[in-house]
């Protein structure tokens, strides 16, 4: 027995929607994979920051930004 009962959709039209469904899924793994490289290298630089500067929140905080601005104008 199945755990959810069939949608009792044509087998062509559940397979268009899994296709779609791949295609948002994949779409957003590729954005979330994106965002996070372009983050790392601002968060590692904020780490060492931060342990240098003995914990400083505020020295850390200027150099992410830092990084990520750099990292936007590289890009253009």
């Amino acid at each position: 027995m199945p755990l959810l009962p069939p949608l009792g959709l044509e087998p062509l039209v559940e397979a268009i929607v899994l296709l779609i469904l791949l295609v948002i899924g994949l779409v957003i793994i590729i954005v979330i994979a994106k965002v996070l490289l372009f983050f790392l290298p601002a968060a590692i630089i904020a780490a060492v920051v931060w342990y240098l500067t003995d914990f400083s929140l505020f020295w850390a905080g200027v150099a992410f930004l830092v990084v990520a601005f750099l990292s936007i104008l590289k890009k253009k």
